[in-house]
């Protein structure tokens, strides 16, 4: 025990000694190596340049110096067989020499030993070190620009062209384009080392077409057989004949990535427009009718027949793809109307509702806008529960639509404009839904009071802030009808009586305030006189009270609509003309003045006004 003991302890010894005998050793190499912190690694290269066992100092001014030399001497870069002339200078292309030596001194750097086994490496190994670099973006982005519009190229597919009834293939292009990044990351690095004497090559992508010839060999086939011989186009017993020339405008060619020919395109849709209006026949709706004791009676719809066109371009397409075959039958369908008899019937439409009308005179241009704007109502439907909009219906009364300048209420004063006479119909249409029971959704009076409409059951509108709105509370459908007659308008709502009593109550007109006064300067009145224009009004209100009973007597409304009327000023022309200035009197021989004669009467005598006179202009003064 004691021997064996012993022995490991020897042998600890021994191990110890060998590991302090080696670090030694390794300390010994590794200082052998150090050399000095001052100069660089033998082995050590910047940009190219071998730099090792100069100093630091030397380093960089050896560095500098041979970038001087070469910042303008150009490197030659090709791209897709163009060659390109680019120096440092020219770009801007600076590098950072001390930076990098210091990058290689750190990296080479340490405590004794530490320093000699990475020198060692760097001896053995080398060590290459770039230096950071700078560039002038606008310079490099400009040159980059230059090179990309050469070199790019955009790639062409094959496409199929058409030569009078012949179909020729013409082949795809390759497109090309400059890697602008890795170009850019390349003419820098080029540009900030020594090296001069070689070319660089930049990188250029290039891609090939989407589409090629070979893509085509089946559209192309399929576009000759469509042209090489007439198609017949039947629909009964009729026959139509599609020659040559008239199918190459119904083929559309592959493009934009296709490789399929067809028939579509302007020509074909203009052809398929013809056919349709040949066979087809448009459907009639069902349509009511007044009869002479005022009742409605259901004009019948009847359908109509289309043309099938996407049917019909299968068929087309067939026979011009194919070599026998060539016959193509038109595939037509029934066309249903929107409305049928039955429809029609089931919408209650049968009798007068309610019926209002108003006379009416004026311009040329107001009679021919109430013409015009009834017609826009006429046949108006409203469904069950909907709400009728006088705007909405009519859409913007406007010289487009072919309405007229007559007298129309202007912020409440009587003015020339577009659409006057179309409250005349609007005041109609609210008279038929009032008398109708309908509710009143929306409604407004004129800004004027105007004597020819119902006292107080006027309604104006205005595109679009001003409408005229009421709902149909009926189960059935109404339908507004106008007739318009030499000097007077006829509003009729047409539907299901729902023998609705409806009263109302009107109170008297009655002023309100003052009548306003306009004055008007006038140059020709002497100041301090007045003439009357124009008599005004005073403002003044109503109100009209409506009450709806159902056919059981049931309340069903209760409405008051209030009226209130801006007064109409009275133009008052006031004299602004200064009077003329009274001669001065003549004198005599021994200087006093001289009675001044008065044609017509003794000297020294002014005639007197006759009576009755008044101003210059023969109307009446106001002091």
């Amino acid at each position: 025990m004691r021997r064996r003991r012993s022995s490991r302890r020897i042998a600890l010894r021994r191990a110890a000694f060998a590991a302090a005998c080696l670090g030694l050793l390794a300390a010994l190499i590794g200082a052998a190596f150090a050399g000095s912190r001052s100069t660089l690694a033998e082995g050590t290269e910047i940009a190219g340049l071998d730099v090792g066992g100069v100093t630091v100092g030397e380093a960089t001014r050896l560095l500098v110096a041979r970038a001087e030399s070469v910042e303008d001497v150009p490197v030659v870069f090709a791209a897709d067989g163009a060659v390109y002339r680019i120096a440092a200078s020219q770009l801007g292309v600076v590098a950072d020499w001390r930076a990098a030596v210091r990058a290689a001194a750190a990296e080479n750097d340490g405590f004794g030993p530490v320093r000699g086994y990475r020198r060692l490496h760097t001896r053995l190994f080398g060590a290459a070190i770039s230096p950071p670099l700078s560039v002038y973006a606008g310079a490099l982005d400009y040159k980059l620009d230059q090179i990309s519009a050469a070199v790019g190229r955009a790639g062409v597919d094959a496409k199929l062209v058409r030569n009078g009834l012949s179909i020729d293939v013409v082949p795809g292009r390759a497109g090309s384009r400059l890697d602008r990044e890795a170009a850019s990351e390349l003419i820098v690095r080029t540009l900030g080392g020594f090296d001069r004497s070689s070319g660089v090559q930049l990188p250029v992508v290039h891609s090939g077409p989407k589409v090629t010839a070979a893509a085509l060999v089946r559209a192309a086939r399929q576009a000759r057989t469509a042209l090489s011989a007439p198609v017949q186009v039947t629909y009964g017993a009729t026959r139509w004949r599609l020659p040559r020339w008239r199918l190459a405008e119904l083929l559309q060619l592959p493009s934009d990535g296709e490789t399929s020919v067809s028939i579509a395109g302007r020509g074909a849709e203009a052809y398929l427009e013809r056919l349709a209006r040949t066979v087809g026949r448009a459907p009639r709706d069902a349509v009511f009718a007044v009869t002479a004791n005022g009742r409605i009676r259901v004009v019948p719809s009847a359908p109509g027949l289309q043309l099938d066109v996407p049917a019909t371009v299968r068929a087309l397409t067939a026979a011009a793809f194919s070599p026998t075959n060539r016959v193509a039958p038109l595939a037509v369908r029934v066309a249903q109307p929107a409305r049928t008899t039955a429809d029609a019937r089931k919408m209650g439409i049968r009798e007068v509702v309610s019926s209002y009308t108003t006379t009416y005179g004026g311009t040329a241009g107001r009679l021919h806008n109430v013409q015009l704007v009834a017609e826009l109502l006429d046949g108006a439907l409203i469904a069950p529960g909907a709400t009728f909009s006088f705007n909405d219906t009519t859409g913007e009364r406007n010289a487009a639509k072919g309405f007229e300048t007559a007298p129309v209420i202007i912020n409440g004063e009587l003015q020339n404009g577009i659409g006057g006479g179309v409250c005349q119909v609007s005041t109609t249409v609210f008279n038929a839904a009032f008398e109708a029971g309908l509710p009143i959704e929306q409604r407004h009076n004129h800004a004027l009071y105007i004597s020819h409409y119902p006292l107080g059951r006027d309604a104006t509108v205005n595109y679009p802030d001003l409408d005229l709105r009421f709902g149909n509370d009926t189960e059935h459908w109404l339908q507004l009808r106008a007739f318009v007659s030499p000097g007077s308008l006829t509003v009729n709502l047409y539907g299901t009586p729902v023998d609705r009593r409806v009263e109302s109550e009107t109170s008297p007109l009655t002023v309100t305030g003052k009548v306003p006064v306009k004055k008007l300067e006038d140059p020709t009145l002497v100041k301090g006189k007045r003439v009357v224009e124009l008599v005004g009004a005073p403002p003044r209100a109503t109100e009209v009270h409506r009450t709806v009973y159902g056919a059981d007597g049931t309340l069903l409304y209760e409405n008051t609509w209030r009226s209130a009327y801006v007064g109409e000023p009275t133009v008052v022309r006031v004299g602004t003309k200064r009077p003329p200035k009274k001669p001065k009197p003549a004198l005599g021989k021994d200087g006093k003045p001289e009675a001044a004669a008065v044609a017509g009467g003794p000297a020294g005598v002014r005639p007197s006004a006759p009576k009755g006179a008044g101003s210059p202009t023969g109307a009446p003064t106001l002091p």
